[in-house]
């Protein structure tokens, strides 16, 4: 057995006990996971580390993701502010008003709704409690089941997280291999949308094409639409000019953190009062799980290369015959997801994607991160699923991962498809 070997199931088995016998955080459990590795890799397995060396090892792990993690806060700045502004709520009562009479419509219009934090934070659990806990009371008065309404928060959550133009696994994927984020825009939303309006009139439909439009306009709130008019959507519309200015007019480019505190401050003028600096502090907060989570999973990147384990899993991933690498990256990937969706996509998206460097390496990493998104429907953190279940009053989230369960292997089916295609389907980039 050898080293590398022993030092990955030490690290795995660390990082369990940390999670689920001592329930410390995600991100500590793999900060304790990486000291290990670095131990027993390191200086038990020979590598004639110094104690500096391996403190500086660490240290660059936990800001290899610095950049990703000023997109997620700046973005949550941004929902933050566009929420307590009173857009979200006015968007809401204008898809339901304009659209009531076309329930296919109006639906996936929700569902876009629902999705649209997780496509600037790339958060999955952005999207089910900001938009997802506005929503999700219009969707129980439209006549939706709190079940089904449930699971189209989860599924809005997990492909929010994947649609363009924020997508953090695809992201830690291409970092892996030096893929400048940069053309997944179409692969990503070809892969993420159609499921979404798929699922969203799965579970909905049949309960919102009979609805009662007077009852449920009753319940709207249009307080914002009627005094601030068509300002209270401007925040939305220059986060949405600034993003495209910066993809037609390189020279223009200011960063996605920027444009979204611009946005922010934007929302700060244009309908209810924000207290920007509260409205911070918030979203700190809201994202420093998330934050721990990217600092771990650098940290246990680095010793995993450091020690030899990334190259095994690597080499190991690549030996796999063709049939079985589909196989396994539809097992694996979602199943290590369990203890972390981005970890997931670092520690086995980068190995299955030189598995496939025979494909376009921009299809295969979208796809592979579609399906290390179902990470977060994977008990026993599941964190969509947990979340969708607690925001319409589900006492036990294991019915809504049950009903979930044909949509995720769906999502899988559709991933291994554009996997397969990749080469076919190279028209997509950009």
């Amino acid at each position: 057995m050898s080293i590398e070997f022993i030092t990955f199931i030490v690290m795995i088995g660390v990082f369990l006990a940390g999670c689920f016998a001592a329930n410390l955080p995600v991100g500590l459990s793999m900060v304790l996971s990486s000291v290990s590795g670095i131990i027993v890799g390191g200086f038990i397995g020979g590598l004639d580390l110094t104690l500096l060396d391996a403190l500086r090892h660490m240290v660059e792990g936990m800001f290899a993701y610095v950049d990703t993690i000023l997109v997620i806060t700046c973005a949550m700045v941004f929902m933050k502010a566009i929420e307590k502004s009173g857009t979200l709520d006015a968007i809401a009562s204008v898809i339901i008003e304009k659209f009531h009479k076309r329930p296919a419509i109006m639906l996936c219009l929700i569902m876009l709704i629902i999705m649209f934090p997780g496509m600037i934070t790339g958060s999955s659990t952005a999207c089910v409690l900001s938009a997802g806990s506005i929503m999700a009371p219009v969707l129980m008065m439209m006549g939706v089941p709190m079940l089904e309404t449930a699971s189209i928060l989860a599924m809005g959550g997990l492909l929010g997280m994947i649609a363009p133009p924020t997508n953090l696994p695809a992201m830690m994927i291409g970092a892996g291999i030096d893929i400048p984020y940069s053309g997944f825009e179409l692969p990503l939303a070809m892969m993420t949308f159609p499921l979404a309006f798929a699922f969203a009139l799965m579970f909905g439909y049949k309960y919102v094409k009979n609805m009662n439009y007077e009852e449920v306009q009753a319940k709207l709130n249009t307080a914002g639409r009627k005094e601030f008019g068509f300002r209270i959507y401007l925040p939305l519309i220059v986060a949405v000019v600034l993003m495209v200015a910066a993809k037609m007019i390189p020279a223009f480019s200011i960063g996605m953190p920027l444009v979204f505190l611009i946005s922010a401050v934007v929302a700060g003028f244009c309908g209810y009062k924000v207290n920007l600096a509260q409205v911070g502090k918030e979203s700190v907060n809201s994202t420093m799980a998330v934050m721990g989570i990217l600092m771990g999973v650098g940290m246990f990147i680095q010793v995993m290369t450091l020690t030899g384990v990334r190259g095994l899993i690597v080499t190991t991933c690549i030996s796999l015959p063709g049939w079985a690498l589909y196989v396994a990256a539809a097992i694996s990937i979602p199943l290590f997801g369990a203890v972390s969706a981005f970890g997931a996509a670092s520690v086995l998206g980068v190995p299955f994607l030189l598995a496939f460097l025979d494909k376009e390496e921009i299809i295969v990493a979208s796809a592979l991160s579609l399906i290390a998104s179902l990470g977060d429907m994977m008990p026993p953190t599941a964190l969509c699923g947990i979340f969708a279940a607690q925001v319409v009053g589900i006492e036990k989230y294991s019915a809504v991962l049950k009903k979930c369960l044909i949509p995720c292997l769906i999502v899988i089916a559709w991933a291994l498809l554009f996997i397969v295609f990749a080469n076919q389907l190279s028209f997509l980039i950009l």
